[in-house]
């Protein structure tokens, strides 16, 4: 079959604050690899999108696909124009855009902080800084939003406790962070938070390798195996990664669980359900709303069609997680849902790498916050919550509540 390409178009536009676009449900039954074009490509501008559940793991654990950072066209394409475009491989450390062996030299040194055993040993610390923090929001007069009044203090805190990184850096890291995530900004916006992230990040390993503390970062020091500009992009991709994803996994499942009453008093009802609940959360709102993406290092015959050397295929998280084939009435959110297949952690050799910790805070937020709030509703109509519709990972820019 000749590829016809398409207009760039990965369907972003919720109808629903909960739901994925539309059209994905469209493709996955009609065309589930279907061609897409890409306005900045260091090679072929020629592509795939995938939504189908089947499809999107297998492409994800098949070495035949890279996700390296100068073969991949850009899904999003910057809001202004580019003049040029020469992707460069990852700096040093910054192993998320790697292949193996280099992505798995830069893991192994990171996997042993957050295995599911570590986590369950940081639990404790984990429930006393939420609990601390409840209590503070407790003391505050509703209507309150519940993003900087529990969702971000929980998470700084945890990243300051986990990671090791300065109390006072982590708002400010958080505001650059979520300039170059969205998918608007400006260009002056773009280099000025780059330059602001790249240099505090710089300090603060300088700092570290100084005087090295005994928490992740430190701990990454002392292996004597880490450069510290291998160091500085090891604290991007932890530090962004902690920053950009639960807490909007915490804000808009929140919101979720007001937008459905019946399902949170289950999980009242019967606590032991709430780990599935977190599953379930993650599957049914896969914040990831951009996807994933890989390109092909040789033709592979995948699903019908052949993907061709070159060819970057953008892997729809939010589709394959609405998928069928694999999840009974997959749009019914079901917190008893046995959901431990979803993709919403990726899958593969690049599965997130604080999936653990991140399962962790979930539970223990939601828990911890509808037992001290039991009557927590939210304090404006809910088509007047402001969705990151416009950012690469999905949630909710505010949450004003009350409760009593």
């Amino acid at each position: 079959m000749a590829f016809e390409p398409k207009p760039p178009v990965i369907p972003t536009h919720r109808t629903c604050p909960f739901d994925p676009d539309p059209a994905y449900r469209r493709l996955r039954e009609e065309d589930p690899i279907s061609p897409v074009a890409f306005d900045i490509a260091p090679g072929r501008t020629d592509g795939w999108l995938v939504t189908r559940h089947e499809d999107v793991r297998a492409i994800m654990t098949d070495p035949r696909f890279s996700h390296r950072a100068e073969l991949l066209a850009l899904v999003a394409s910057p809001p202004f124009e580019v003049e040029s475009y020469d992707p460069q491989p990852s700096g040093p450390g910054s192993f998320v855009r790697m292949d193996a062996p280099e992505h798995t030299r830069y893991r192994r040194l990171l996997t042993g902080f957050f295995t599911v055993r570590k986590i369950q040993e940081y639990e404790p610390t984990l429930a006393g800084i939420i609990d601390d923090v409840l209590e503070e929001m407790a003391g505050l007069e509703p209507p309150v939003d519940l993003l900087p009044a529990f969702v971000q203090k929980v998470v700084y805190r945890s990243v300051h406790s986990v990671m090791g990184v300065p109390e006072e850096d982590i708002a400010e890291l958080d505001t650059h962070f979520s300039a170059i995530m969205r998918i608007d900004y400006t260009l002056e916006e773009f280099v000025e938070h780059n330059t602001a992230l790249d240099q505090t990040l710089a300090r603060i390993v300088k700092d570290l390798f100084a005087a090295p503390n005994d928490k992740l970062l430190g701990k990454l020091v002392r292996t004597g195996e880490l450069t510290e500009e291998e160091l500085a992009n090891i604290a991007w991709i932890t530090i962004g990664g902690a920053l950009d994803t639960t807490p909007n996994m915490l804000g808009l499942g929140t919101f979720a669980l007001l937008e459905h009453p019946e399902q949170l008093r289950r999980i009242r009802e019967q606590p032991e359900l709430m780990e599935r609940a977190v599953e379930e959360l993650l599957r049914y709102l896969t914040i990831s709303h951009m996807g994933a993406s890989r390109v092909a290092l040789e033709d592979v015959e995948i699903g019908g069609r052949t993907i061709e050397a070159g060819q970057t295929v953008v892997l729809s998280l939010p589709a394959a997680n609405r998928d069928p084939e694999q999840f009974e009435n997959p749009e019914v959110f079901d917190v008893a849902r046995p959901s431990r297949r979803h993709l919403a952690f990726g899958f593969g050799i690049h599965q997130c790498l604080g999936q653990h910790l991140a399962r962790a805070t979930l539970r223990l937020g939601y828990q911890k916050l509808f037992d001290r709030f039991p009557d927590l509703r939210l304090a404006v109509a809910p088509d007047e919550i402001p969705l990151r519709d416009k950012a690469m990972h999905y949630g909710v820019y505010a949450l004003p509540v009350t409760w009593g």
